[in-house]
């Protein structure tokens, strides 16, 4: 059963993969369902988003977790440090992923991860948990030109988009109920 659903936020959730500050950002017209179901469904919903904007002051962490919180969000695991950082916690790093798990006493091989590129499911994968990738956002291109970045990690599923993705996950945990 999937206890728990980590989401990308660029691309997944919303926008177009950029950048897109919080009080501009829209989430596509089914986010709101997909992240509602999953709430319905007792399954409990982190947003997992590498923002390397935060470390040059053009937006702040706060702004993030205001806007997690306000979709309904669990909590918010997010990577603040500059793209060419050497943290444990920028995907494809399993850092953001590890820490949630001891934080909220979870088991990751329980839990999905969706994103739309491949550093999502290579962190997914260096972790044991299932791998979703979307083809919103950047999605098409992880799964075409850029494949290659990610070519010995096998997602579990490939979904349209995020709506598509939970109703696997519903169908998957419905599957193991039997």
């Amino acid at each position: 059963m999937i206890e728990a659903v980590f989401i990308d936020r660029d691309g997944t959730l919303g926008g177009n993969g950029h950048f897109i500050h919080p009080k501009n950002f829209e989430l596509y017209p089914f986010s709101k369902t997909a992240l509602e179901l999953l709430k319905n469904n007792r399954i409990k919903i982190y947003a997992f988003t590498n923002q390397h904007r935060i470390s040059k002051g053009e937006v702040s962490l706060n702004d993030f977790l205001v806007e997690f919180e306000s979709y309904g969000f669990d909590k918010s695991y997010i990577c603040p440090h500059p793209m060419d950082s050497d943290c444990n916690c920028r995907k494809p790093s399993p850092g953001l992923l590890i820490k949630a798990a001891e934080e909220n006493n979870l088991n990751l091989k329980n839990c999905a991860v969706i994103g739309d590129v491949g550093s999502d499911m290579i962190a997914a994968d260096k972790v044991g948990s299932i791998k979703i990738i979307v083809k919103t956002g950047w999605g098409e291109g992880s799964l075409g030109l850029y494949r290659d970045q990610w070519q010995d990690v096998t997602p579990d599923y490939i979904a349209n988009n995020l709506l598509d993705a939970v109703n696997w996950i519903l169908s998957f945990n419905e599957m193991r109920a039997l």
